[in-house]
Parts: C-alpha cells; structure tokens; sequence
C-alpha cells in the first residue's frame, strides 16, 4: 500500500513565552493508504491534538504534513476547508447532529456545500442510511432514535461525500458494549469493503482491538506503534 500520510517533525506549540506548551513534539509517522488505525494516549498526551492536525482542522507550529501528495502546511484555511470537504470524513463521540433535522436531512448536510440537487442529495443520503442499515428511519429525528442510531447516522453523514479517510473521535464514548461491537463491525466494514481509511481516537481497548495497526502517543511523542496481533476479526 503507497502512503496516504506522511508526517515529518511535526510539532504543535500553545501560547508564547512562559506560557507556551508544547503538545506535540516532533512527530514523524506515515500512515498507508486503507489502514485502519487507533490513536491512544492518556489525557494531555496529545493524541486529540495529533487528531486535529491530521483532520487539517489546526495547523502545525513547525514541521511537514503531506496528504495524498500535498503538503498540508503550506494550505491556507480556505484550502484546508476545500481539503476536508473533498476527502475526509469525520465522526465524533457526541454525534453532532441536528435535533429538530430528520435523519435523511441531517446525512444531506455535507451535500449542500458542494452543490448537489435536492434531487441528488437526497438520493445519495438515502443510499448512505441504507449502507449503515438505517433505511426505515429517513423521517426520523435524533430525539427517536437510540445512541447506535444516532452514532450510525453520524457515519452516514460522514460517508455520504464518499470520502477516501474517516477521522473518528471516541466514536463509540457514549455506547453501551452491544452497540459499541455493532458500531465498530460498521467501521470494519467500511475499511474492508470500501477501502476508505479509518483514523481513531479512543481510550478504550476493547474498541482498539479492531484497529489493525495501534499508536500510543505520550508526551508529545510517538511511544509506540505496532500492528495489533489481537485484532478482533469483523464478524462475516
């Protein structure tokens, strides 16, 4: 697999002087093209930070970012902004989604910024629920749906654009066990399948095992980073 990412000294630095913080310290990683991959650290360690700049939502202090052959640091915020809407996904731990909005309204959100019909996005948002298993709950709001309907809605959202990468921040925080498994398997699927890369921030293990691959950063630093030899196997 050619590399999707390569991060070359990275760093991140917060605030001036006395005050400055470094959060991340010189970070030198590569990430290959439809991995799947877990991002673990305790609080402070600067996995969430690592997540933003790999999400192009921040900018490094100093260092290179290249994604897909670009270098990400030399991006200004409106070309970030078009980077993101053109090949990432994201998925977050409080799903983020429009209370008073139906499901299939709420998945057709990314479609408005690119310009699709009201016929097209509503095609493609009906094609993206019925890929997570959610073709009955179109009408629905998120106030009728269970967590795992939420969560799975959220990665309708995050799929419809057909993005070649998912960023998932503790997608599965505020599950309980069944519907974590049921939402990991979907993860593992998309990656298997489709191919789409899949980079994710999580503190739990259980949900790390289905990583293939496990990055603990700790102190601004890569501590370790090794292919997961207890990987749990998507159920067929």
């Amino acid at each position: 697999m050619s590399n999707l990412i390569e991060l070359r000294g990275l760093t991140k630095t917060y605030g001036r002087g006395d005050a400055a913080f470094q959060a991340l310290c010189g970070v030198d990683m590569d990430i290959a093209r439809g991995e799947f991959l877990a991002v673990m650290g305790p609080s402070g360690s600067g996995k969430s930070t690592l997540m933003n700049l790999l999400g192009c939502l921040d900018t490094p202090t100093t260092g290179n970012y290249r994604f897909d052959g670009v270098a990400v640091e030399t991006l200004n915020k409106d070309q970030r902004s078009l980077l993101r809407r053109q090949a990432l996904g994201f998925i977050f731990q409080g799903f983020n989604l429009l209370a008073r909005t139906s499901a299939l309204e709420n998945v057709e959100l990314p479609l408005l910024y690119r310009g699709h019909t009201r016929k097209q996005r509503h095609e493609l948002a009906r094609r993206a629920l019925a890929s997570v298993g959610l073709p009955d709950k179109e009408r629905n709001t998120p106030s009728e749906l269970s967590g795992g309907q939420q969560q799975r809605v959220a990665i309708a959202r995050a799929i419809v654009t057909s993005p070649g990468t998912l960023f998932a921040d503790e997608p599965t925080g505020n599950l309980d066990s069944k519907t974590t498994g049921e939402v990991m398997e979907l993860l593992c699927r998309l990656n298997e399948d489709l191919g789409i890369t899949v980079i994710m921030v999580t503190h739990e293990d259980e949900v790390a095992h289905y990583a293939k691959r496990v990055i603990l950063v700790r102190d601004g630093l890569i501590g370790s980073d090794r292919p997961n030899p207890n990987r749990i196997e998507r159920n067929r």
